[in-house]
């Protein structure tokens, strides 16, 4: 009953309205997905499937008992026969014996009573035969009869060589293993979750350098305006400033689309509606891990181990084959014509035991226990491989993370020298020393800093999340 409410409770939130949130901090967000994500809650189903596979593994050590109820009626000779020999009530009338003796009667009677005519004529073949052939009715014709029999019996194992034992590990280890899934999913969605918040932090990082190369491009506009109506400026130079207004304005629509876009992705993620969240964009920093410590983390790699050590079981699993069983039942029982009648007269018991082993099987067993050890020696090669694949990943990350920590400080200075020099040129526009055209071409050089440093920084985000992704970390 516990273990029904658990689950209820479990399956709450899969089935509750979704809440609403806004300016969801990152941490709590974290909180909630643990708790209703869709992804995670299944893979916790999944967990309690392999936990009961076990204990139904582990049942089968304590063998079983079955009462069994039995209620018949019948009039098959055979049946009634067998129903009154179980009930223990069997007579020689049931044997036909009142037409056998009917007619020894009648050989009595021819003998008037001396032995020896009755001898002779019952030693006579033809009388012996006519005897033996008479057709009892009271066999062959019974009445119809109730049966009902009680039945308890109790079979279990006591030698399986080793077979019930590995099933017991090997469900036990798949449990393991199907937690560690369980850990892998929570794992990958907060990674997910974690990169989702980090681009809403970057694109209002992005919209803010866009707002302000939009107010300069409303500054330039106003100017060229000015001039156009002091008669020192062109209206094509007015265009010009408005046709690249406008793509400033495009890009801006288009971040705040994306914003709305990956909101929507958190709120799949939490199983939620997020309308907003809280924090800002921080550079994020790599975990202090060498890779000794991460291979320990991965789990991946743990799930690789956890498999290793299922194929060990496997081989120990099918060497049992050459081994006996052994096994032993108890059975315990009573019938009667009437339910539970006279129950400990017409009792009944039985036990016994079995002894099996294979001889020969065409060397299936000897194959099998090959195949499982090959794959033992493939997943340990497999281990391996894992092992070196992630530290070779994990180094290629980090090489990549130092090198966009360099593009990163770089084109900051970038955008404060364009900036600087666009001001500049708008200086020397309102003084007719430089064409609208080559303000524009600063500010175009500006815009395509701005957007370079948005892709680096996301870039190096998602890297530093994959980094800590591999390493199993959930804290930035």
């Amino acid at each position: 009953m516990k273990l029904i409410l658990w689950l209820i409770f479990l399956a709450i939130p899969i089935f509750v309205q979704a809440q609403v949130y806004s300016n969801l901090d990152l941490s709590r967000a974290i909180e909630i997905l643990k708790r209703d994500s869709l992804e995670i809650n299944i893979a916790k189903f999944d967990e309690n499937i392999r936990a009961f596979e076990h204990k139904i593994a582990k049942g089968y050590n304590y063998g079983k008992l079955d009462l069994t109820q039995l209620a018949m009626r019948s009039n098959d000779a055979g049946n009634v026969f067998g129903f009154k020999l179980q009930s223990r009530e069997a007579t020689f009338r049931d044997f036909g014996f009142s037409d056998f003796l009917g007619g020894v009667g009648q050989a009595l009677a021819l003998s008037s009573g001396n032995f020896g005519t009755f001898s002779n004529i019952m030693s006579n073949p033809a009388t012996a035969n006519q005897l033996l052939d008479t057709s009892p009715s009271d066999l062959n014709y019974p009445g119809s009869r109730n049966h009902f029999q009680t039945k308890l019996q109790y079979e279990v194992p006591l030698y399986t060589g080793g077979k019930l034992e590995q099933y017991s590990a090997i469900t036990m280890a798949l449990t393991k293993l199907s937690k560690l899934d369980t850990k892998k999913i929570v794992s990958e969605k907060i990674y997910q979750l974690k990169k989702s918040y980090y681009n809403i932090y970057l694109l209002d990082s992005y919209l803010k350098n866009l707002n302000i190369i939009e107010k300069n491009m409303i500054k330039l506009e106003d100017m060229a305006q000015a001039m156009i109506n002091e008669g020192y400026a062109k209206k094509v130079d007015l265009l010009e400033v408005q046709s690249k207004k406008a793509n400033v304005v495009r890009m801006i629509n288009t971040a705040r689309a994306n914003k709305k876009l990956v909101l929507h992705f958190i709120s799949f993620l939490l199983n939620s509606k997020v309308e907003s969240v809280s924090g800002t964009y921080k550079k994020v920093m790599p975990k202090t891990l060498n890779i000794k410590e991460i291979l320990n983390r991965n789990i991946d790699i743990q799930k690789a181990k956890q498999g290793l050590k299922i194929t060990d079981m496997n081989i120990k699993l099918q060497e049992s084959a050459n081994l006996p069983e052994v096994g032993a039942f108890a059975q315990y029982s009573s019938a009667d014509n009437n339910f539970l009648n006279d129950f400990t007269q017409h009792d009944a018991y039985t036990v016994g035991f079995q002894f099996k082993i294979n001889l020969f099987n065409g060397g299936i067993d000897k194959n099998n226990i090959q195949k499982a050890r090959v794959e033992n020696l493939k997943v340990k090669a497999q281990v391996e491989l894992a092992k070196k694949g992630i530290a070779l990943k994990v180094a290629k990350i980090k090489t990549e993370i130092e090198s966009m920590d360099f593009d990163i400080d770089s084109l900051n200075k970038e955008i404060e020298l364009s900036r600087t020099i666009y001001k500049n040129y708008l200086g020397r526009y309102q003084e007719k020393l430089v064409s609208i055209n080559d303000v524009i071409i600063k500010q175009s050089l500006e815009i395509e800093k701005v957007l370079k440093l948005k892709e680096v920084q996301n870039r190096r985000t998602s890297k530093i999340l994959e980094l800590e992704n591999i390493a199993n970390g959930e804290e930035i």
